[in-house]
Order: C-alpha cells, then sequence, then structure tokens
C-alpha cells in the first residue's frame, strides 16, 4: 500500500521568538503545616536552569533575570553539576575577595570562580521532603544558613540526581509572609537532624 504525503507550509522563524518552556502549577497560598512538596521546584515538570562554569558573572544574572530565577547550576558539557551560583553570589563580596587574590577585573569573573563547588553542596532527600511540611523545610534553610536547597531522588542506577529546588524567596510567596534565613556554617549532620 503506498501512502502520499504532502509536505506542510512553512515559513521564516520570526526575530525575538522564544520557546516553550512547561509550566510549574504550585498552590498559590501554604502554611506551614502544608506539604513541604508544595514549595519545591520540581524539576520533572520544570526545566532546571542552567549555565556553563566558564560563563561570566554578568552573563549568569543576565540568564537568571531573564528565567526569573536566582539560582543557576552550573552544568559541564555531559549536564554533570560542577555546582551552583545565585544571585546573592553575585551581589555579595564574593567577585571583589576573588579579585583581590588573582587580580584582574570584573569581566574577567567566571562562575566556576565563585560557585559552590559540588563537594560542597548538601541536599535533602526527595523520600524524606515528601514526608515533611513546609515549617520542616523552613527550619532546615534556616539550620543551613541558606536561601536554597537541592532535593535529589535516585537513578535507576542507584546514582544521585537532583530531583527538585528549594527557594526561600518562593516558599515567602506562598506563605503570603517574608522568611529569613541566616548565613551559618552547618554540617550535613546537623541538617539530618534538623529534618528528624
Amino acid at each position: 500500500m503506498t501512502h502520499h504525503y504532502t509536505a506542510l507550509p512553512y515559513g521564516s522563524l520570526e526575530g525575538g521568538v522564544t520557546y516553550q518552556r512547561p509550566p510549574q502549577r504550585l498552590k498559590e497560598r501554604v502554611h506551614l503545616d502544608s506539604p513541604a512538596i508544595e514549595v519545591m521546584t520540581d524539576l520533572t515538570k520544570v526545566s532546571a536552569m542552567t549555565i556553563g562554569p566558564c560563563a561570566n558573572l554578568d552573563a549568569a544574572n543576565q540568564r537568571m533575570i531573564a528565567m526569573g530565577v536566582r539560582l543557576l547550576l552550573i552544568t559541564d558539557e555531559h549536564n554533570n553539576i560542577a555546582g551552583i551560583i545565585t544571585s546573592t553570589d553575585l551581589s555579595s563580596d564574593k567577585p571583589l575577595k576573588y579579585l583581590k587574590e588573582v587580580g584582574g577585573r570584573r569581566e574577567d569573573i567566571f562562575v566556576r570562580d565563585i560557585m559552590t563547588a559540588q563537594t560542597k553542596l548538601e541536599v535533602l532527600d526527595i523520600k524524606v521532603v515528601e514526608r515533611s511540611r513546609v515549617g520542616d523545610i523552613v527550619a532546615t534553610l534556616k539550620s543551613m544558613g541558606r536561601r536554597h536547597a537541592l532535593v535529589v531522588d535516585q537513578d535507576e542506577a542507584g546514582r544521585q540526581k537532583v530531583r527538585g529546588i528549594f527557594s526561600a524567596r518562593q516558599i515567602s510567596t506562598q506563605l503570603g509572609h517574608e522568611i529569613e534565613t541566616v548565613e551559618v556554617a552547618k554540617t550535613f549532620a546537623e541538617l539530618g537532624a534538623a529534618l528528624g
């Protein structure tokens, strides 16, 4: 049986065109007793925002603004996570400290120079998060002294993969009031104790 196929009409791509991104449907309002998963950016429903380690700070800042996020995953050519960079990193004294050490200008700084390296990232397990409440996440962010927390799951081979991200800003928006976190150094053991 022979099928006859017809070429579709086509045109040119217009300037200034963006691309479709999957929306994440978050509950508008939550309470501290709401399930924690309701305030997590779920990477099975939205694309992760990434940037390469050799991008400069202005490129990272512009990407955050364009995407409406305050955290970018730093990924290599194989999409392995090398670290994270946040809007706080960009506006903090990290760039100045780096320039004092090595010299140069701000334009010369790559995100890899001031990112939080993968080896220093603390993570939450999705199985624990699924049994937790928003208040537990707020307490954890405060305990960690962070504005963000990564959530991991396991792939088919049992290796970690980043499944989601918690953001103090997003939680504040959904709660309807600001939550404050303080920058303090904490160990993963203390984080586990905070989640109980």
